[in-house]
């Protein structure tokens, strides 16, 4: 089946006109805090979560599937930025779309969904450790003399340097903001609490003076810009390259899992290849009006299903309605103090961390927990990428230990009686490399030297090269010795990796009898 963008199965109801409404109130904070905390400005946020998440819903895969700047993509933005600038930010995203599209076209979508849980549980947790970090700054009003290093255990030690700069104001804006949001989400979980912890911030911000949005930034334009399309030279492209396969990589996982997560509350079943498609359209979209990558985000997405949304056009309800308050209300966006933004995603970056799954799997899996910590200490410690190239290898090394296992010799205890010239091992699971040494050992501790030696493979799931080159040389061995060797049973995948490496026969009575 071909690519179906979900903008052909639009329909209108009064539902989609409240969950794009209430998505849009949810999305409106968010999408500025997520800008600030990359280092880029407000506007870029809005713009993001206009284009990216109107393409997102329009061009995707999914029916509920809510696009727009993610706080999973801050720390890989912020140092994008800061190698490379905010037109080297702008070409990646555009280069990221181009190669989620391709992964799209390549029918690649189910190959993404196999990054392991553990990997994704551990590497969400130090997204969120970094990004609050990132915040420390801002929630307690400090001044630092220069840059903050990027690597965690250096930022926080040259903010507590700093800490004689704490400014009061903005440390009781922001524990203002954050108690009223809590308080929202616990005694009216009906209200926008985010919206109406920001607007109490910014109150609160007449009160005790707390640097603004405005002061860091200047005037929020009022509309979206005019697109342009990058001309770059071959140098900007190599150095953007590598961002861009981090956008990319990330981008397919978290646009993905979100996916998912509005599949299991709306009963529907997304197209992981269109979704793809849809997502790197959203992302050249927004790269093209000065945004930056966009992707589909869980918290958004399941706020669109709970407030009723029957389809794509909730998500392309709440683009519009954030371009309404750009072109309407983009002066208001000015007075919220940077303190209030910071408090706000220090409750993202707290549920952020699936504290549910961290001790499910320590109480479960110590393996797979150890998995866990080891792509949790990556992310911190270096960066995204080599945390999840840490879990990603720590997982195959389990997967083959767990494997090695399963693949077995059951050599008889004696010869049979009536035919002590025949003697029967019965292979079982996977005879790969990581199962020959265990099975060599077996088949090594066999004394008796009958005429014929058949292998039973009918329990063999699978063989690799390294399987099929052990029997090969049990094969050499035993024949010098006047024993011939013979596999049956075999699936005929294992037949086929069998070929070249001993006789093959189909079980017959008279060969062997087996119980």
């Amino acid at each position: 089946m071909g690519y179906r963008p979900a903008f052909l199965d639009v329909s209108i109801d009064l539902r989609d006109l409240q969950a794009g409404l209430t998505v849009a109130i949810v999305a409106l904070p968010l999408s500025l805090a997520i800008a600030i905390a990359s280092g880029v400005g407000p506007d870029r946020g809005l713009v993001t979560a206009i284009v990216g998440g109107f393409l997102v819903s329009a061009m995707g895969g999914t029916r509920h599937q809510i696009g727009g700047p993610a706080g999973a993509f801050i720390v890989l933005v912020a140092g994008c930025v800061a190698a490379i600038g905010v037109d080297g930010l702008i070409l990646a995203t555009m280069l990221s779309g181009l190669m989620l599209a391709a992964l799209g076209v390549l029918r690649l979508g189910g190959v993404i969904r196999l990054v392991p849980y553990p990997v994704i549980v551990g590497f969400t947790a130090g997204i969120a450790v970094i990004i609050a970090a990132s915040q420390l700054r801002d929630l307690l009003g400090l001044t630092p003399a220069a840059p903050e290093p990027g690597l965690l255990i250096p930022k926080l030690a040259a903010l507590w340097q700093v800490r004689d700069t704490l400014t009061p104001a903005a440390a009781a804006i922001a524990a203002l903001t954050i108690a009223v949001i809590l308080a929202c989400q616990r005694f009216a979980p009906r209200v926008p609490a985010m919206l109406v912890g920001i607007v109490a911030a910014t109150l609160m911000a007449q009160i005790l003076p707390a640097p603004s949005v405005f002061d860091r930034f200047g005037a929020l334009p009022s509309g979206l810009p005019m697109p342009i399309l990058p001309m770059p030279d071959w140098a900007a492209v190599q150095a953007a390259l590598p961002f861009a396969l981090a956008f990319t990589l990330l981008g397919a996982i978290e646009s993905l899992l979100s996916a998912m997560v509005a599949d299991q509350m709306s009963g529907s079943r997304m197209r992981p290849d269109d979704e793809l498609i849809g997502q790197g359209l959203a992302n050249i979209g927004a790269g093209l009006f000065g945004g930056f990558c966009t992707t589909g985000t869980i918290a958004r997405t399941a706020t669109n299903v709970k407030a009723g949304s029957r389809g794509p056009a909730s998500g392309m309800i709440h683009a519009g309605l954030l371009l309404a308050f750009l072109m309407l209300a983009a002066p208001l966006v000015g007075a919220i103090p940077l303190a209030g933004l910071a408090g706000l995603l220090m409750l993202v970056s707290w549920k952020m961390i699936e504290w549910h799954a961290i001790a499910s799997l320590i109480r479960i899996d110590r393996a797979e927990a150890g998995i866990m910590a080891a792509t949790f200490l990556g992310v911190i410690l270096h960066d995204l990428i080599m945390g999840i190239l840490i879990g990603m290898a720590l997982t195959g090394l389990l997967f083959i230990a767990r494997m090695a296992h399963q693949g077995m010799a059951h050599p008889p205890a004696t010869l049979p009686e009536e035919d002590p010239d025949h003697m029967v091992i019965h292979l079982s699971g996977p005879v790969f490399f990581g199962s020959v040494a265990r099975i060599e050992g077996v088949l090594a501790r066999i004394n008796a030297q009958p005429r014929l030696l058949v292998l039973d493979m009918a329990q063999v799931t699978l063989i690799d090269r390294s399987g099929a080159q052990m029997i090969r040389d049990l094969s050499d061995r035993m024949g010098p010795r006047g024993t011939r060797v013979l596999a049956t049973g075999a699936s005929p995948a294992v037949r086929a990796a069998l070929a070249d490496s001993v006789a093959l026969v189909e079980p017959c009575e008279g060969i062997y009898k087996t119980d």
